[in-house]
Order: C-alpha cells, then structure tokens, then sequence
C-alpha cells in the first residue's frame, strides 16, 4: 500500500501535524501543517514542503530564507494523523533567528532559553517578519506593549486608531511633506497589520489580491464586486 494511503488526512480538514526533528540531535526545530500534494512534494523533492494554513498556499521550507529542511526519514504515529520529518537543517528553523521555534518556557515564566542567532528580516521581509511579531504580542502584557494594548483592548479603540493615522497620512499628503508623509505610512500600515493580526488575516492575502488585480482595470474590478 502507497504510504500517502495510509496518513489519515480526513479527520482535520485535509491537513496533518508534521514535526520537523533535527536527524543528528533529535531536537525537535518546528511544527507545521502538512496536506497530501504537500507531503508528495517532500517524498519527491527530498526537502520539506507544507502547508500554510492562514495563507491557504503550498510552501517550501527555505524558499525565501534558504534555511531549508533536506529530508533524512520520515515517520508517521500510531494513529496515522500525525508526521514525524527527521531533518538536516540549513541555516535555522524558526522565522525569528532562533535554531528552533521552540524557546519560551512557560514554567520559568515564558523565558527565552536560545538567543537569536541571525537577523531574518531580509530573508523574510518586514511586512511578514513585523506581522509575525504583531502575533506574537497578543498575549504580552499591554502594560508594556502597545501592540498587546490594541490587541487585548475594546475593538472600537483599535479602529478609531486606524481612522486617526489615516487622517494623518491624508494631512500630511496635503502638506507636502516628505518625511511626515513616510513617517504616518509606516504608522498606518503597522495599524492595519495590527487590524489584520486581531482577525488572523496573514499580508500574504492582501498582496494575493492586490496580485490578482494587476493588469486589471479599477473600474473593471469595482463593477466586478459582489454587492
């Protein structure tokens, strides 16, 4: 029997758990989502392939960063619902620097126990790494996180703070002003990722669309809209 027949990908809507564990260490470096196509792709290409669930896409472990996953073995558990990837990894697993995803300890109350190693920002872009810190911040303590306050505050405050950097933007359109109008860009495009965070809505879908009307007419596209 074809293995790819035995993996029970209908019990969680088409996807399993794949943990990806260091094949030399046994240190286990991350976990993410895997579908059929997804773990054809690994059998097929010898590197690690998964699937994002909030970008609803196929993707290559490294194929922005070039820290990928060449695949040693690959183990599924005794329920068939869960996939164990033995890994050589290049570079680091984890999107912020660190060797593996897992740093936090809860119990020592959530202390990093592995500093970055390297800066990821240009291997990931500032739209997706800000994004992912934005994440990461929801369970902060918004007495020191202006991002946590947003996050863990009333809806309404979070909104009237978007509607207020926009109307500073517009303003300093209209003053002509260089610096203030890059200054109040980057305020509102932190805010509307902040927006974007609260509902788990990953950039990656807004380039999508934005990708989706290139070439198209706005008019077009407006009158195309469902009402």
């Amino acid at each position: 029997m074809n293995i790819l027949e035995t993996i029970d990908f209908d019990k969680n809507d088409g996807i399993v758990p794949a943990i990806a564990q260091d094949a030399n260490t046994n240190e286990v470096l991350m976990m993410a989502y895997m579908n059929k196509q997804s773990l054809e792709l690994t059998l097929s290409t010898g590197f690690a392939h998964y699937f994002s669930r909030s970008k609803q896409k196929l993707w290559k472990k490294g194929e922005t960063s070039g820290h990928t996953q060449e695949i040693i073995d690959i183990l599924v558990d005794c329920d068939n619902d869960t996939i164990l990837l033995k890994i050589n990894q290049q570079g680091v697993a984890c999107h912020t620097g660190r060797k593996s995803c897992f740093f936090k300890s809860i119990k020592n109350e959530e202390k990093i126990i592995s500093d970055i190693v390297i800066d990821t920002t240009k291997a990931y872009g500032i739209i997706d790494t800000l994004y992912h810190t934005i994440l990461q911040r929801k369970s902060a303590d918004p007495k020191t996180s202006w991002t946590a306050k947003l996050l863990q505050g009333k809806q309404n405050s979070l909104l009237k703070k978007i509607v207020e950097e926009a109307g500073e933007f517009a303003f300093a359109i209209k003053d002509d002003d260089k610096d203030e109008i890059v200054y109040e860009a980057a305020d509102i495009t932190y805010h509307v990722l902040v927006a974007l965070a609260s509902k788990n809505i990953n950039p990656y879908l807004v380039k999508e669309e934005l990708s989706r009307r290139f070439g198209l007419s706005g008019i077009v596209e407006k009158n195309n809209r469902k009402d």
